[in-house]
């Protein structure tokens, strides 16, 4: 399962806490579906992508309560946390960057925070987007828009991260990390 991090709500779109959404969404288009149907407080998508079965899952409960959705389809869907990739903005990374990485802690991201003690582990991969650090408070600069200098560097680090999720589908995190993590 392939699960992109947001706010649902016409006010949320194109904010920088969105990019997992973006993520997903752009896998979506890639592979021919719309990720519209409900489950629970989950819109999801099947997709066929390098010739694996995927979830695409857009959890519908704000952010901060994202693990009640990526629990709920787990569970339903019969998948183990080491088969969910968490695809997420982090402030820690500068804008343009992404980082993969097996497992971790929440880095301080309450969805993440959420999701993991909704699992009871840390154990799964995840899909970090850099959305620069703020010069204002945290919750203002996760909620704001991308400047329209900064629109250009967002889509293509989101295109950059689909192309990620793509490798790591059909070679492996390994090869994935070795690809995306170096600087760009």
């Amino acid at each position: 399962m392939i699960v992109g991090l947001g706010n649902p709500g016409r006010e949320y779109m194109g904010t920088r806490h969105n990019v997992g959404f973006e993520v997903v969404d752009t896998l979506a288009r890639r592979h021919k579906t719309r990720i519209a149907r409900r489950l629970g407080r989950v819109l999801v998508a099947r997709a066929t992508i390098n010739g694996r079965e995927v979830i695409l899952a857009k959890p519908q409960t704000y952010m901060n309560l994202s693990g009640e959705a990526v629990a709920y389809i787990a569970r339903r869907e019969k998948i183990d946390p080491s088969e969910i990739l968490i695809v997420y903005d982090d402030m820690a990374l500068q804008l343009g960057r992404i980082r993969i990485r097996p497992e971790g802690s929440s880095g301080g991201h309450k969805g993440m925070k959420s999701i993991i003690e909704r699992l009871g582990t840390q154990e799964f991969p995840r899909l970090r987007v850099g959305i620069g650090s703020a010069d204002r408070g945290a919750v203002e600069h996760v909620l704001s828009k991308f400047s329209r200098n900064e629109v250009p560097i967002a889509r293509e680090a989101v295109q950059r991260a689909a192309d990620a999720v793509e490798t790591i589908l059909g070679e492996g995190i390994e090869p994935a990390m070795n690809l995306y993590n170096s600087p760009h």
